[in-house]
C-alpha cells in the first residue's frame, strides 16, 4: 500500500487530471448565435471549416475517458453513449457536480449545436461520444474518497476504461487527465489500443510552473501523455502563443487552443474553460475527422498525418521543440496529409537486407560445414552407440584380466590364455567372478 502522499500524487482528479486552470460561466448571449461567435477563433485556429467540406466525423466514436458526460444537454443530444462508471464511488449522475469536466470536453469534440446555429459546434459534430467515467470533479461529494484510494486501484480503473473503449469499437480515445506515476496495467491496455489502431490523445499537463528551477528546465512528465504512441497536446492562447501553464517536455507532439475556450457544461450552460484539457479534446476531434475520411489508416499513420501537417507559422525553428511539439494542429492540413499517406500504400512489411547494420543477412558468411540431413544424423548416432559398446566391452575385459585368483580358492576354467613367460612357467589362470563393472546408475553424466 502506497503512502497517502503517493496516492494523492498518482490520482488524476486533484492536481493533474482536471487540467483546467479556470472555468467560468460565459456571459448570457445577446443573440442566438453569440456562443458560436465566441468560439469562432478556436475553429479558425484549427482550420476546421475547410475540413468540414470533406467530413464531419461521421462513423467515428470518440471515447471520452473523464468524469462523465451528461447526454441530455442540448448540444450533445443523441450523440452520447454512456459507458461504465469505474471510479468506485457512488455519486449519482443526477448530482450537480457529476460530469462537469467530461461534458465540457465532449461538447468540444462532438457538439452539434441546436436550433440551427446556436450553441457549441464541436470539431467533429457528426461523431459519437462513448462516455467512460474514471475520475471525479473537485466538487463531487465523493471527491475526497476517490482522491485517497490506492494508486494501483485508480490505475487499474484507467486501464479498464481503455480496454472497454477498445472492445466497444472506439476509433479515438480522448483523455484530458494525467497521473504522475507510470502503470504496467495502463501500458498493457494502451498496447491493446495500438493493436486495434485506436488513436489515443492526452493532455500534456498544466505543470509548466514546476519546471522553473529544475536542472532540465522542463515540466514533470504526466501519464498517459508520456507513454509511447500517445498523441500529447500542449495548450495555446488565442494569439497562438504557448499558454503559461502548459507543460513543456519531450512528450509534447502538437499544440491546440486551450485558453478561454467556450464549452457547454453538464448544466446546459456555457462556460469558458482553460487548460491543456480543451486542447486535448479539440485535437481528438481532428483525429475523428481523419479517421472518418480514412478509416483504414493505422494509428501511427493518423498521428503522422497530424504532426506533419501543422500550421506553417506555428512550427518551431528546427521543426520541433518541447513546448509546442511540431506546431499547431491543422484539421484541413491533416486530412490532406492523410490522403497522401493512404495513396502511398501500406509500409513495407520488412526492410531490405542492405538496410540492416553490417550488411544484413547477405553479409553473414556461409557455415564452413554444410548442415547434415536427418539420415546422416541417425547413422552417426548409431556409429557412436556402437563405439561406446565396444569401449565398454574392452574396459570390462581389462578389469577381468587384472583380477587375481585367491590363494586358497578354487581354480576355474577360463578362456583367457596364459600370457607368455619364461620357459617352463605359465601364468596363473584367472578367476571369473561374474563382476559386471557397471557404473553407478545414479552417476551424473557430464
Amino acid at each position: 500500500m502506497l503512502s497517502a502522499r503517493w496516492r494523492r500524487a498518482a490520482v488524476a482528479a486533484g492536481v493533474l487530471a482536471c487540467l483546467q486552470a479556470a472555468a467560468v460561466p460565459l456571459a448570457a448571449p445577446a443573440g442566438a448565435d453569440a456562443v458560436r461567435d465566441s468560439e469562432a477563433w478556436v475553429l479558425h485556429a484549427l482550420n476546421v471549416e475547410p475540413a468540414w467540406q470533406v467530413t464531419h466525423g461521421h462513423g467515428v466514436t470518440v471515447a471520452v475517458i473523464d468524469s462523465g458526460v451528461n447526454p441530455a444537454v442540448s448540444d450533445l443530444a443523441g450523440s452520447v453513449v454512456t459507458g461504465p462508471d469505474l471510479t468506485g464511488v457512488s455519486t449519482p449522475s443526477s448530482d450537480s457536480n457529476w460530469g462537469k469536466h467530461g461534458t465540457w470536453m465532449a461538447s468540444l469534440i462532438a457538439g452539434h449545436g441546436h436550433d440551427n446555429g446556436s450553441g457549441i459546434i464541436g470539431v467533429a459534430p457528426a461523431a459519437k461520444v462513448l462516455s467512460i467515467r474514471v475520475i471525479t470533479d473537485k466538487g463531487d461529494p465523493n471527491f475526497s474518497a476517490y482522491e485517497h484510494e490506492p494508486a494501483l486501484k485508480s490505475q487499474r480503473e484507467l486501464a479498464d476504461a481503455i480496454r472497454y473503449a477498445v472492445s466497444h469499437h472506439a476509433g479515438v480515445i480522448s483523455m484530458s487527465l494525467g497521473y504522475s506515476l507510470q502503470s504496467q496495467p495502463v501500458r498493457a491496455a494502451l498496447q491493446d489500443a495500438y493493436d486495434h489502431d485506436v488513436v489515443v490523445v492526452a493532455s500534456a499537463g498544466n505543470s509548466e510552473g514546476q519546471a522553473r528551477g529544475t536542472a532540465a528546465g522542463q515540466a514533470p512528465y504526466s501519464f498517459p501523455a508520456n507513454y509511447p504512441g500517445v498523441l500529447a497536446v500542449a495548450a495555446l492562447t488565442e494569439n497562438g502563443q504557448l499558454a503559461g501553464y502548459s507543460s513543456n517536455n519531450l512528450s509534447v507532439q502538437v499544440a491546440a487552443p486551450g485558453s478561454a475556450v467556450p464549452a457547454q457544461g453538464r448544466d446546459g450552460r456555457y462556460w469558458i474553460v482553460t487548460g491543456t484539457s480543451p486542447a486535448c479534446a479539440l485535437t481528438s476531434g481532428v483525429v475523428a475527422l481523419v479517421k472518418s475520411r480514412y478509416p483504414r489508416l493505422t494509428d501511427e499513420q493518423v498521428i503522422a498525418a497530424i504532426t506533419s501537417s501543422t500550421t506553417p507559422g506555428s512550427r518551431p525553428a528546427g521543426g520541433y521543440d518541447d513546448q509546442v511539439g511540431f506546431g499547431e494542429v491543422n484539421a484541413a492540413g491533416a486530412l490532406a496529409a492523410a490522403g497522401r499517406i493512404e495513396a502511398e500504400g501500406p509500409a513495407p512489411g520488412s526492410l531490405a537486407a542492405a538496410a540492416y547494420f553490417g550488411g544484413g543477412p547477405a553479409a553473414i558468411p556461409a557455415p564452413p560445414v554444410a548442415p547434415r540431413g536427418r539420415s546422416a544424423l541417425v547413422l552417426y548416432c548409431l556409429l557412436g552407440a556402437a563405439s561406446l559398446a565396444l569401449v565398454a566391452v574392452a574396459v570390462s575385459r581389462m578389469f577381468a584380466l587384472r583380477d587375481p585368483a585367491p590363494a586358497d580358492g578354487p581354480v576355474l576354467a577360463t578362456s583367457v590364455r596364459a600370457a607368455a613367460g619364461p620357459p617352463g612357467r605359465h601364468a596363473a589362470p584367472r578367476r571369473s567372478d561374474g563382476a559386471s563393472g557397471r557404473p553407478d546408475a545414479g552417476a551424473d553424466e557430464r
